[in-house]
């Protein structure tokens, strides 16, 4: 018998209702954007996306979210997901929730990172709550339940401090445990959701089965050891990246609130730090039109705008950079790694991994970056699936 529930039920709660000035003042912000200063081709050039979002995409973009682009369309289909709100002693929690085809299916959390949102997950969710609509087996099918980050869009409250309210991962953990009631579960992370999952998981492994993961923790320790030829190649590879691509990650874990200022006073400036991201960080081959459309770009923007939170999605980064976050020890449930190709620096050696997890799947995927939920859901279904097959049949 099927249980889905992939759209509005009973306790059913809209995430989002922008008032019409909201949108109106959007809309002029956009039109009066003030453009900055193009650089001149003599004595020397610079290539588009060489030293930043170009400018030539970026005025498409803001022309067409000012007067193209039809945002209470989306907000009516974020609407109609599955969303629910759990009050967790005192901090709520918002959460959509895809229960499976079939009856007593394993319960999975996913989480995403940054900057993405949940709507993000909503394809995979599908995909993995529902597997026989995308030519996939019922028994397969999974409960998915996909909280909205504190301080992210769509979430109900803002990012919980390290000295007041719960860490994320344990936000998770009495959602999925104590307010669902799922005894054992098992969980997903990209990016920074990768780092609340293994967290998750080292603090409950009495309940978590299993993660997977699309990040794994490339901190160097002083118990490291002696590391192999790969693994320093690896470490060095990180810091080659950093110096090339990592100058958002320390703003934004140095001086997160100056640049908050600007993109939240400016939404063409929003959009060029995520656009760029979307570009740098996917397997688009330089074309971002070839793995999101403009809608999407334009939503994911949206919805940072809307709901104020581009300067609070910032504060995991500050925490972690000032040491505000529990370290991440050793993971002793199954891990699942899987690596997409264009995704953030250097793939980790299954060696590095097994020292920080117990490591029991390591995939190298053939395409896809950062985004692998929106770009690639069946590769990434299709993998979370088989980890989590020996758990489910083991219950």
């Amino acid at each position: 018998m099927s249980t889905t529930t992939n759209a509005a039920t009973p306790d059913h709660r809209p995430l989002l209702a922008v008032p019409d000035g909201d949108l109106e003042d959007l809309r002029a912000r956009l039109r009066a954007t003030r453009w900055a200063a193009s650089w001149p081709v003599e004595p020397w050039s610079v290539e588009p996306w060489q030293a930043g979002t170009d400018g030539a995409e970026l005025r498409r973009l803001v022309a067409l979210w000012a007067d193209g682009y039809d945002w209470r369309r989306h907000e009516r289909e974020i609407n109609a997901l599955p969303s629910r709100s759990a009050d967790l002693d005192g901090t709520r929690v918002n959460h959509l929730r895809f229960d499976a085809e079939r009856e007593g299916a394993l319960p999975l959390v996913l989480t995403n990172g940054w900057p993405s949102t949940a709507c993000e997950l909503v394809k995979l969710a599908r995909r993995l709550s529902t597997p026989s609509r995308y030519g996939g087996r019922a028994e397969d099918a999974f409960t998915v339940v996909v909280p909205s980050l504190p301080g992210f869009p769509l979430s109900a409250a803002g990012h919980p401090g390290p000295g007041g309210a719960l860490p994320t991962h344990e936000l998770w953990h009495r959602l999925m445990h104590d307010e669902l009631g799922f005894e054992r579960y098992g969980a997903h992370g990209s990016d920074l959701g990768a780092g609340i999952t293994g967290r998750l998981a080292q603090a409950h492994p009495e309940s978590v089965v299993g993660i997977h993961l699309l990040a794994a923790d490339s901190t160097p320790r002083e118990d490291d050891g002696h590391l192999t030829g790969e693994e320093r190649a690896f470490l060095d590879d990180v810091s080659a990246w950093a110096a090339e691509e990592g100058a958002y990650a320390h703003q934004q874990s140095t001086r997160p609130l100056t640049l908050a200022q600007g993109l939240s006073d400016s939404p063409s400036g929003l959009l060029a730090w995520i656009l760029e991201k979307h570009r740098a960080w996917s397997d688009c081959g330089g074309d971002v039109s070839s793995r999101f459309s403009d809608d999407y770009l334009l939503t994911q923007a949206s919805l940072y705008w809307f709901t104020g939170t581009i300067s609070t999605s910032f504060r995991p980064y500050y925490e972690r950079g000032h040491g505000l976050v529990s370290t991440l020890e050793r993971v002793e449930v199954p891990t699942a790694l899987a690596l997409f190709p264009a995704d953030l620096g250097a793939p980790p050696p299954g060696s590095w991994v097994q020292r920080r997890y117990h490591l029991t799947r390591y995939t190298p995927m053939p395409r896809g970056g950062h985004f692998a939920a929106h770009e690639e859901p069946g590769l990434l279904a299709d993998d979370i699936t088989a980890f989590f097959r020996p758990a489910e049949q083991a219950r």
